[in-house]
């Protein structure tokens, strides 16, 4: 533009400013026409033009057709190409209704430049390893191993923008698999199964000791399996795969061993029971009585004289008075010891008993003999509460008679009984049961059984106390033996039994 205003000399700057404005104006239309006009496509790439002037009842007219595929979207006022070869053409966006021609574009497809689409591709595949990018027969191809499937993603999203200028062959590394199937037996942390990876496929072998644990392992390998890659002759149905799962599991379950013996418990039981018992008496009795053994004889014959004889007789009895005074004071304690050994789950019973004998007299009349049972029963289960655990269950039931005094009747006994259900750890003791009694009696101006009942006089005065405590308290410790034979050797020495 300044050569042609020197041609024109015009040296006037008013004159070359309004002359600048003109050409502007003139050349505009020419530049905006070689701008948008000429579009320039690679074959395989599709480009997309914006037309704003275009309404939704258009028509494509040229000699583009057999060169590329143009789409319209009305929404967007896109028109988009899809090159499909080399060649020049034009494209005549027209009214569908009044025929006016809105848009022209002259088309001209190149050959791809496949050295740049190999650049680009590789810039935005360049932090994955293992891949290496080649321009092999007209197209650009992606080729390697890669260890992780979300890579092979990103490669398909990549190589897919280009079309048909770019392919990809890679496959996922064999080493891949067997890190994921190392991590898979590091989860699993069984040292008795293994994982392998074969031909796209983890196989889990060895034993587990349920089917539980079994189907955990394979729960936990179908969590790390990765995602499954389509071949593309898969795709294309030229090659068939074999459908098999991509976990097989191989994990034979160990049978049950057999049930161990019962553990073995020992119960040492205590038996304690203190009694205290307190007497005192007074007693005054002054209670003469006459007793009347009169009688009348009549005799007759022989050298003496015949009559009647009449003699009187009587007896005084309990014509002393008596005094009586006591005071009795007594303190017992009782203690019994008891070991017992039972299997796990299984009842113990230890009973130790003395029999007591007394008469008795039955309807006839007749005397006979029966017995009164005193002492201790015992009835305890054991059961270990865990194979680890060292607590003990207890279900007990303990019962004690003792014998309190004899009368007329027989023997007099009091019974105690404990039933109870703990927990306690081996070795340790625990008092299960404790009883505590207390009872006290006063009696005045009681007659005794020999007392008369027709005295002369009668001067009688008498005060009886008694006060009786007594207190019972069990104590139980289990020992789990680890056999029954256990501890044998101290209770010999003890006793000093040879071996």
């Amino acid at each position: 533009m300044i050569q042609t205003l020197k041609l024109l000399k015009l040296n006037n700057p008013l004159a070359q400013a309004f002359l600048y404005v003109a050409l502007f104006f003139i050349c505009l239309p020419f530049s905006f026409a070689k701008e948008t006009d000429q579009l320039d496509l690679y074959v395989g790439i599709y480009r997309d033009i914006e037309i704003p002037k275009a309404s939704s009842d258009i028509q494509l007219k040229g000699t583009f057709r057999s060169l590329t595929k143009v789409q319209f979207n009305p929404q967007s006022q896109v028109l988009r190409f899809y090159p499909r070869k080399e060649g020049t053409g034009t494209v005549l966006v027209t009214n569908k209704n009044s025929g006016d021609i809105l848009y022209e574009f002259t088309i001209n497809i190149k050959k791809t430049d496949l050295k740049r689409v190999a650049r680009e591709i590789q810039s935005l595949l360049n932090n994955i390893e293992g891949i290496s990018i080649k321009i092999l027969n007209n197209k650009v191809i992606v080729d390697g191993q890669i260890l992780l499937p979300s890579d092979m993603k990103r490669i398909h999203s990549v190589v897919k923008q280009y079309g048909d200028l770019a392919t990809t062959l890679v496959t996922l590394s064999p080493l891949a698999q067997n890190k994921i199937a190392e991590f898979i037996e590091r989860k699993i942390d069984n040292p008795e199964i293994s994982v392998t990876a074969t031909n796209q496929k983890f196989i889990l072998e060895g034993f587990a000791n349920s089917e539980k644990e079994r189907d955990k392992a394979e729960i936990l390998a179908k969590m790390y399996v990765p995602d499954v890659i389509v071949d593309e002759a898969v795709a294309d149905k030229k090659v068939l795969e074999r459908k098999a799962d991509i976990v097989i599991n191989l994990i034979q379950v160990r049978p049950p061993p057999e049930a161990a013996p019962p553990k073995i418990i020992q119960m040492v039981i205590h038996y304690v029971e203190l009694q205290k018992d307190y007497t005192k008496g007074f007693r005054f009795q002054w209670t003469p009585d006459v007793g009347d053994g009169s009688t009348l004889n009549f005799s007759t014959g022989g050298n003496s004289p015949g009559g009647v004889m009449a003699t009187l007789t009587g007896t005084i009895s309990n014509l002393l008075p008596k005094l009586n005074w006591a005071k009795e004071h007594g303190v017992a304690r009782v203690l019994q010891s008891s070991s017992l050994i039972v299997e796990d789950g299984k009842t113990g019973v230890l009973n130790s008993i003395t029999r007591l004998p007394y008469q008795v007299v039955n309807g006839q009349g007749q005397p006979s003999t029966n017995f009164e049972e005193t002492g201790l029963k015992t009835n305890i289960t054991p059961q270990v509460m865990g194979e680890r655990s060292d607590s003990v269950k207890l279900a007990m039931n303990f019962s004690v008679k003792s014998l309190l005094s004899y009368s007329d009747q027989g023997p007099l006994t009091a019974a105690r009984e404990i039933q109870t259900t703990i927990h306690v750890q081996s070795g340790k003791s625990a008092a299960v049961g404790g009883l505590i009694t207390s009872d006290q009696a006063t009696n005045y101006n009681k007659l005794p059984a020999n007392a008369s009942r027709n005295p002369i006089i009668s001067l009688y005065a008498s005060k009886d106390f008694r006060k009786n405590q007594s207190q019972f308290v069990v104590f139980v410790t289990p020992i789990i033996k680890s056999s029954a034979s256990a501890g044998s050797e101290k209770i010999k020495s003890k006793f000093r039994i040879p071996n």
